[in-house]
């Protein structure tokens, strides 16, 4: 298994370590809902250096950008992010990304640690504009972050106005008296907060530097298992879960995301799709007897018929209640029809709810 920089630390702090995406990667310190509720209300600290980070420069980068990415990257200015897919040639996903603009001629995609040589082998197969393509995941680390109390922590560590950060932008400055700082107002979490990208060097000081700023606020380090049930909370797409290689963009209700002013990889058969609609919705769903969905359960109707898949589900820590997404066939994804969660062969009631699940 591959470590982060900051592994030492987590086995120090009692993380407990699980193989993910081929990383040793704390799943939990305190427990999962005592971390969600860190988050929720105060300030809580994931490493997510496991994420893959694909430099893409030169005249070409931009249009090599254009053809993988559903999203429209002309739209960006240094400065911005986007969130985006890269769609393949039979209608799914290859992944879900960032793309960040750091200058002219030069992005930054983050992309799942799973995938990151999948990613790299598709975007290099399409690089036909003669783009300077570079994976550079194995040189950077990264913190989220995240939580209300997120900004008044990290504001201790920077001249820079954090507040002037909106959502989805970034700046490049110092940090911490660290040099060339990526500090970025993203997250998977929905509660607000920052990501850092570093040199591996500088890891161990950010990690002392921001738990040192965040001791008034009870700043506490947290777990990939938080992490999955903040963004669920949220009704954020997970890959590999609730978005594949076998799921379209616009199946998983991400046509926010998939802008037909201009061509991409497999546009045209998207472009149809949304002209003719889809079969089956990526929905939420609450639970309303006792049961936890999970990946992989079937969902049924009123007459125990299989209509879908659940994709993700957990107990929600917010909502003290179970939650889920799934895809279901188009007739059943309106708000409030109520559908049936096979758990263990019982047919456990549900409907379909609105996501996000929470209010930010």
């Amino acid at each position: 298994m591959k470590k982060t920089a900051f592994n030492a630390i987590h086995h120090i702090l009692g993380g407990k370590m699980i193989d993910f995406a081929g990383y040793e990667m704390p799943l939990q310190y305190k427990g999962v809902n005592h971390e969600h509720e860190i988050i929720r209300n105060g300030v809580g600290v994931f490493d997510v250096s496991h994420m893959g980070e694909i430099s893409i420069q030169g005249k070409g980068a931009l249009p090599l950008i254009q053809k993988i990415t559903s999203n429209d990257a002309s739209k960006l200015i240094p400065g911005k992010v986007q969130y985006s897919c890269m769609p393949n040639d039979i209608g799914g996903i290859v992944d879900d990304l960032l793309v960040y603009m750091i200058g002219q001629e030069d992005y930054l995609l983050v992309v799942n640690a799973s995938n990151i040589q999948k990613d790299l082998n598709w975007i290099l197969s399409n690089n036909s504009f003669g783009a300077e393509i570079t994976n550079i995941s194995d040189s950077i680390s990264l913190l989220a972050v995240q939580g209300p109390k997120a900004l008044q922590v990290l504001q201790k560590l920077t001249d820079i106005n954090l507040k002037d950060l909106e959502y989805y932008t970034f700046t490049i400055s110092e940090f911490a008296h660290i040099p060339n700082v990526l500090l970025s107002a993203t997250g998977y979490t929905g509660a607000g907060g920052f990501e850092i990208y570093i040199e591996n060097r500088y890891a161990a000081h950010l990690w002392e530097a921001i738990f040192e700023a965040g001791k008034e606020e009870n700043i506490e380090p947290v777990g990939l298992a938080a992490r999955d049930t903040l963004r669920l909370e949220m009704g954020f797409c997970l890959y590999g879960n609730d978005i594949d290689d076998f799921t379209s963009p616009l199946e998983a209700g991400l046509g926010w995301i998939t802008k037909f002013t201009k061509d991409f990889v497999h546009s045209g058969f998207l472009k149809i799709q949304k002209e003719k609609g889809v079969a089956k919705k990526l929905v939420g769903f609450e639970i309303e007897d006792k049961g936890i969905p999970r990946h992989g359960y079937e969902i049924w109707n009123t007459n125990q018929e299989v209509i879908g898949v659940v994709t993700s589900g957990t107990m929600s820590p917010t909502l003290k209640k179970a939650i889920g997404m799934g895809y279901v066939s188009t007739e059943y994804a309106n708000i409030g029809d109520e559908i049936f969660i096979n758990i263990r062969n019982k047919p456990v009631k549900a409907f379909i709810a609105r996501t996000p699940f929470i209010k930010q």
